[in-house]
């Protein structure tokens, strides 16, 4: 996949993806009626960096054993993998209405068994650390040269597993692995500088001997071109902390502190009903240029 900075076209056209995957993720929600949009929601732009750019993978052959993996060990962001995943071909579109209804293959969180194209179950936060960390050593002694790609969130390291992950991970030198820290700023329950004040998660991570960045978790172009970077680090894992914010590119979600898991009241649809028309809208200019 590509290696080299992104040309204004290719930043347009994972802009648009983006918007794909963001129409795609309200929809399944909206029609559930409930669901994690705050967390689904502020990873969309590095899904579709990662996606629509990044790895190497091939939706045709999901268990390819060369492919790049991914673990979103939050797997609350279900829903708009699940939407990066169709839009990619891994399954039909139209299988994104199924989300959480009974005898679905798409969970509320990530389940490798039910799936198509999900490397790993996740749920139990802090496991899908251990998990990608242990993907990575795998492959890099079974001679396998590709990246594993690990999400986080940012309540998600309240969790001891992970910074027992992040010690294991720099005594290894897995420079194989790439981690991401969605700092959304919030968890289940309220904002993490009132819960668990978290600090300067970057500088944790270094002091840990990973290679860290912080970038705009908004823009297309800022997370593309911090990968390019940890993809060059040797000898050591690297991590992208991303300034995002919990229900990003959802007006009516944003404006809720509460939004970690949203029950939709008649009025949450209503706007959501409005957010899906003026995507499409967007999406047709898109299509028409």
């Amino acid at each position: 996949m590509g290696s080299a900075p992104l040309t204004k076209q290719r930043v347009r056209e994972l802009e648009k993806f983006a918007a794909q995957i963001r129409l795609e993720t309200l929809k399944e929600i909206k029609t559930l009626g409930f669901g994690h949009i705050g967390g689904a929601a502020s990873v969309i732009e590095l899904l579709a960096v990662l996606y629509g750019e990044v790895m190497n993978i091939d939706p045709k052959n999901p268990k390819w054993p060369q492919r790049d993996f991914f673990v979103s060990s939050k797997g609350h962001a279900g829903p708009s993998i699940y939407a990066a995943l169709a839009l990619k071909g891994y399954f039909p579109v139209s299988q994104l209405a199924t989300l959480n209804q009974p005898a679905t293959n798409l969970p509320s969180h990530c389940d490798r068994l039910k799936t198509v194209g999900i490397d790993m179950t996740t749920g139990s936060l802090g496991q899908g650390a251990s998990s990608a960390c242990g993907i990575a050593l795998g492959n890099r002694l079974s001679g396998i040269d590709n990246k594993t790609y690990l999400v986080l969130g940012d309540g998600e390291l309240d969790e001891g597993q992970v910074w027992e992950m992040a010690l294991f991970a720099s005594h290894q030198k897995l420079d194989n692995l790439i981690a991401f820290v969605d700092e959304n700023k919030k968890q289940l329950d309220g904002y993490t500088k009132d819960i668990n004040d978290l600090g300067d998660i970057a500088a944790k991570f270094a002091a840990f001997g990973w290679d860290a960045q912080y970038v705009n978790g908004k823009s297309i172009e800022a997370i593309h071109a911090a990968i390019l970077r940890a993809q060059k680090v040797k000898g050591k894992p690297a991590v992208i902390v991303l300034d995002t914010i919990k229900g990003q590119g959802y007006p009516f979600v944003e404006e809720q502190f509460s939004n970690h898991h949203l029950r939709f009241s008649d009025e949450d649809h209503r706007r959501a009903a409005e957010q899906i028309v003026e995507l499409e809208t967007t999406l047709a200019h898109w299509e028409a240029r």
